[in-house]
């Protein structure tokens, strides 16, 4: 009783850290938006990063990998694709689909955006040692792994 005590404290304690970040995090991309991601709207810049990082995919492949609808995601993408970010391609697999690819200068932008972040990031945590800076790394590559993968009984997928 007593460990599940603890581990219900224990649990406590992370959620009021993680939205401490949450709203951190959320601060700190609304001081820097306009300048890392030259005017793009958030959840759009987040698509165009997806498909530097991972690559083209058609719109329903992003949306989930983003754990977005469709509509949203066709919206937001359709924005990227206006500014010339994003440009839609024939699906070698399927000529009737289309995949969303960015282009050069999306992936210019992503790139700014990235190299500015990481400057803060470094500067944040400058003093911290390097190894406790790969912990916080490794333990949040878990967390979200573990989110990703988390379903409660009886709710949807």
């Amino acid at each position: 009783m007593a460990d599940h005590a603890q581990d219900l404290a224990i649990a406590e304690e992370l959620a009021h850290q993680l939205a401490r970040l949450i709203t951190l995090t959320g601060r700190a991309k609304a001081q820097f938006a306009t300048v890392a991601t030259e005017g793009i709207e958030r959840a759009a810049y987040a698509l165009l990063a997806h498909l530097v990082r991972e690559g083209p995919k058609r719109i329903t492949a992003l949306a989930d990998a983003v754990h977005s609808d469709t509509s949203t995601v066709s919206r937001q993408t359709s924005a990227l694709v206006a500014h010339g970010l994003v440009e839609r391609k024939a699906d070698p697999e399927d000529g009737r689909a289309c995949l969303l690819v960015a282009t050069d200068a999306g992936r210019g932008t992503f790139d700014r955006a990235k190299a500015e972040r990481t400057r803060h990031i470094v500067a944040l945590m400058a003093d911290w040692p390097q190894s406790e800076r790969r912990t916080l790394v490794m333990l949040l590559d878990r967390l979200n792994t573990d989110f990703e993968n988390y379903h409660p009984v009886g709710e949807p997928r």
